[in-house]
């Protein structure tokens, strides 16, 4: 259960009450570790899709070198914003990726949400990706972003309010959190920021090393 405060999830299509902006106003780490359980959610035209975090990693501002934020550039600057506010990018020449601002406006800051456990809209993430293993659907940041119809359009929203934001979930009884390596990365690749739920088959792979989390560990 997160220590911020939260709620189950027993109707994805009812229940879904966004977070507050003062939980994403806190240090990066903090909210990386106890974004895990809580729910993206997406309303469209198309329908609703909705996913458990089960995998975000934390990256910080100028001391972070594996963060877009070690510069400030056009693209970053979001980084600095409000906190609760979406940063969408595109990655690698071929999906985007969504990460939520955090940390008091003016200090650089985001979560990666790199991974999803499928909770509403299934058949429609099913028809996005073109997959049918829901395991499948949301297990990596450029998986998800398809899945729950999310483009480079969103860079910039307010997480905190409908169609796109995230709410209240928690996690389940008897699931912990892991804490490992970021993926993909070359500069600062053995920083533990990577925060995942224990044993569950939707995140993006399994970590090379698991550790205890230390949710305010910083270099």
């Amino acid at each position: 259960m997160s220590t911020f405060g939260s709620e189950s999830l027993e109707d994805p299509g009812g229940s879904l009450r966004p977070i507050e902006r003062a939980f994403f106003d806190r240090p990066t780490l903090i909210v990386a570790r106890e974004l895990l359980g809580h729910v993206l959610v997406h309303r469209t035209p198309e329908g609703l899709t909705a996913g458990r975090v089960v995998e975000a990693e934390a990256y910080l501002g100028p001391n972070d070198p594996a963060s877009h934020a070690y510069r400030r550039t056009a693209r970053s600057r979001v980084m600095w914003g409000r906190p609760g506010t979406a940063y969408v990018y595109f990655t690698y020449g071929n999906h985007f990726c969504i990460n939520v601002v955090t940390e008091t406006e003016g200090v650089a800051g985001a979560v990666l949400i790199r991974a999803l456990e499928p909770v509403a809209g299934l058949d429609l993430m099913r028809s996005r990706r073109g997959v049918g293993d829901p395991r499948e659907l949301c297990s990596g940041p450029g998986k998800l972003t398809v899945a729950m119809g999310i483009t480079g359009a969103h860079n910039g929203w307010d997480l905190t309010r409908e169609p796109l934001y995230l709410a209240w979930g928690a996690l389940r009884e008897g699931e912990t959190v892991g804490i490992s390596p970021r993926i993909g990365i070359r500069r600062a690749a053995d920083w533990p920021w990577r925060f995942f739920v224990e044993g569950s088959p939707f995140v993006s792979r399994s970590p090379r090393k698991s550790r205890a989390p230390r949710a305010s560990w910083r270099p």
